[in-house]
C-alpha cells in the first residue's frame, strides 16, 4: 500500500474518532475451548482460530504453540504492522523486522519453586533498515513504541479483572 493510500484510508477514522471518541472505543475478544486432552485447547481470535497447547516443558507435546508464544507472537505481530503503518506515513523508503524473546521460569507455573509466574524478561528485536538519517529512525522508533497497542499493554499493564462462573453439571458429570 503507497503511503497516500494508507494515510486516505485513515483519515475519515481519525475524523470520525475526532468528532465521536466514543466510536473509537471497541473491544476485542478471544475465547479458548477444551480440546482433545488437558494439555491443549483451541483459541478463537477474530476471524482465525489457534490451536494452543501446554509447552513441552510443562507436559505438552510440543507441535503447538504455547500461550507464551501466541504473548510473544501477538507482541511481533503489533510492533511489525505498527512500524510499517509509522514508515508507511512518514513516507520513507525502509524496511523493517521484529523479533522477540522472552525469558520464563516453569518452575514456578509447575509449582515447584517459589519463582515468578510467567516472563521475567521479553526482548524486543526491531531491525529498520533504509537511506534514513538518525533522526528519522529515532522518530520511526518513538512512534512505534507510542502507538504499538501490545507493546503499551507489556509496558504500561492495565488493571485484569477475572470472574469465574461455576456451574452444576448433570449427575455423574464432571
Amino acid at each position: 500500500m503507497a503511503n497516500d493510500d494508507l494515510r486516505e484510508a485513515q483519515k475519515p477514522l481519525k475524523e470520525t474518532y475526532e468528532a465521536d471518541p466514543e466510536a473509537a472505543r471497541i473491544t476485542l475478544t478471544a475465547t479458548g475451548d477444551e480440546a482433545a486432552d488437558a494439555t491443549s485447547c483451541s483459541v478463537e481470535v477474530g476471524e482465525a482460530v489457534y490451536e494452543a497447547e501446554l509447552h513441552e516443558g510443562a507436559g505438552g507435546s510440543g507441535t503447538a504453540a504455547c500461550s507464551g508464544d501466541l504473548l510473544l507472537g501477538a507482541l511481533a505481530a503489533c510492533s511489525q504492522l505498527t512500524a510499517q503503518a509509522v514508515i508507511e506515513n512518514f513516507g520513507v523508503d525502509a524496511a523493517v523486522s521484529v523479533d522477540v524473546e522472552g525469558d520464563l521460569d516453569l518452575r514456578g507455573t509447575m509449582g515447584v519453586a517459589d519463582v515468578p509466574v510467567g516472563f521475567q524478561d521479553i526482548r524486543l528485536d526491531v531491525t529498520l533498515s533504509g537511506n534514513l538519517d538518525p533522526e528519522t529512525a529515532a522518530s520511526i522508533r518513538d512512534a512505534t513504541e507510542r502507538y504499538c497497542v501490545v507493546y503499551r499493554t507489556l509496558a504500561d499493564a492495565p488493571s485484569v479483572a477475572t470472574e469465574w462462573t461455576f456451574e452444576e453439571s448433570a449427575e455423574g458429570e464432571i
